[in-house]
């Protein structure tokens, strides 16, 4: 296997991996820090209004800082979304994380089954006797048909 070249897969000696994420710009972490600080500067300035004699300004800073937060607390739970590959000796390992939740699927390598073929943009379904899983929902739907290739040619090499 050592004489394949992939686009999307690391091979490590006789191990093809296929790491796909969603493109995200900010850590979770990031966004925390972020919020705080939306948080000091929001309320700094109700505070300020507040002194003014505008009262409102405190209740509706509060409802948008908890409109954003929610915002935010969604945007967190998909930012480590991804689907990891495994192709293994005989096996192949499907991992979808979604949400901070797993799903796995693992297949007999000569059984498996990868569709859609080459000129189809949707999803690749890869299916064994009965079980099936789709992934491709991190990469974009023009390279799906290149990343089924791949898939294929990693599941024939010796």
């Amino acid at each position: 296997m050592t004489n394949l070249v992939f686009r999307f897969a690391t091979v490590q000696g006789q191990h093809v991996h296929w790491l796909l994420r969603r493109n995200c710009s900010v850590t979770p972490l990031q966004l925390v820090w972020t919020y705080i600080s939306l948080c000091a500067v929001s309320i700094g300035i109700g505070l300020f209004f507040w002194f003014q004699g505008a009262t409102l300004v405190i209740p509706f800073a509060s409802l948008e800082l908890i409109a954003v937060g929610l915002a935010f607390l969604v945007y967190a739970r998909h930012s480590t979304d991804g689907e990891h590959i495994s192709l293994q000796e005989n096996r192949l390992v499907v991992e979808l994380e979604c949400a901070g939740r797993l799903e796995r699927a693992e297949f007999q390598r000569g059984w498996v089954r990868v569709e859609p073929r080459a000129d189809d943009s949707s999803l690749i379904e890869l299916s064994e006797r009965g079980k099936s899983i789709r992934v491709g929902r991190y990469i974009r739907p023009e390279l799906r048909p290149q990343l089924a290739k791949e898939i294929r040619s990693a599941l024939r090499a010796v």
